[in-house]
């Protein structure tokens, strides 16, 4: 199993490195640079702005640029935030730990909303209740998150004020778990919702075809007790198409928090890169952008890794996945 992971990893190194040459250059492309806002400043001098130039290593070469650049990554080294003036490593690592709160707890409550209630509308299929939900999926797929962040800031914090707004704590406070706790509910609830309406129709949809096999039948007529049936027999064979879309939505909740982080002025990455695109802060923006790049291929392989699992027909062998 490690050694497919691993192989897997590696077969993943092109690929990262497509990205990171597309992102490169796309982001080189874009209107602006840099050094814009001191190209406007009448105050400072055109000899000033060229020393930075240089200093940033803006006047060579586009290739020769990236390659001083992934040469730096490959020994640890993301270079320094042109904005900042400090290592983008560890700018990465100083906001990491609030992105990773945000990711897994809003991952966590997806899946505790998620599966229970794909299951509990399978089989009741077709009720008031399993129509009330793929109602609500629908509404969930189809709402913006920024949207749904603005709303429920209006209503829980503006309006009725159970909730902070925004940050990690309360200003000029000393750390409380109840204190966090609160100021996390309104951002993982916005970043799970669209997950939560996604994984609930995906479960119930392989519920249902899962509760009609013969094994099932088998099962029932062996006089097993019926939520035996449904939990150890129906929902781990509904769950193994359904456990590549969780290892899949790893980047999208990585993706998500770029957008939270800002509306709920939460100090982590997403928040960090969205400061770095508007500034022009190249390092940070192409540290940030294969961070997401390598997490895609890692939730990738997460979920190759647990569908085998899962299914004990399938074999890890050779140079792949075999059935």
């Amino acid at each position: 199993m490690a050694l497919y992971a691993l192989r897997r990893l590696l077969n993943a190194i092109p690929i990262l490195i497509g990205i990171t040459i597309i992102s490169f250059a796309i982001i080189h492309m874009a209107p602006g640079s840099p050094i814009s806002q001191f190209t406007e400043d009448p105050t400072i001098k055109a000899s000033d702005i060229e020393n930075m130039i240089k200093a940033y290593g803006l006047d060579k070469p586009l290739y020769v640029q990236y390659w001083d650049w992934i040469s730096g990554i490959v020994q640890g080294d993301f270079g320094m935030s042109f904005q900042q003036s400090e290592p983008v490593s560890k700018l990465i690592m100083d906001r990491l730990p609030t992105t990773l709160l945000l990711t897994v707890s809003s991952f966590i409550l997806s899946l505790l909303i998620a599966i229970p209630l794909g299951i509990v509308c399978a089989l009741r299929a077709h009720s008031r209740l399993d129509q009330i939900v793929t109602a609500i999926s629908n509404v969930g797929i189809s709402i913006p998150g920024f949207w749904l962040g603005l709303v429920l800031i209006m209503f829980f914090a503006v309006k009725l004020g159970f909730l902070p707004s925004g940050g990690l704590q309360t200003i000029n406070a000393p750390f409380s778990l109840m204190d966090r706790i609160e100021h996390l509910i309104l951002p993982v609830c916005t970043m799970a919702a669209a997950e939560v309406a996604i994984w609930t129709r995906y479960i119930r949809s392989s519920m249902l075809e899962v509760i009609h096999q013969d094994y099932m039948r088998t099962a029932n007529a062996k006089g097993l007790r019926y939520w035996r049936i449904i939990t150890v027999h129906g929902l781990r064979n509904a769950l193994m198409p359904v456990v590549t879309l969780f290892g899949l939505s790893l980047p999208g909740f990585f993706a998500g928090a770029l957008i939270i982080e800002k509306i709920f002025s939460i100090p982590g990455i997403g928040r960090l890169f969205i400061e770095a695109a508007f500034q022009r802060d190249y390092p940070v923006i192409f540290a940030i952008t294969t961070v997401g790049a390598f997490l895609t291929v890692l939730g990738s392989i997460i979920a190759d890794v647990l569908y085998a699992m899962l299914d004990p027909r399938v074999n890890i062998e050779g140079k792949g996945v075999k059935a």
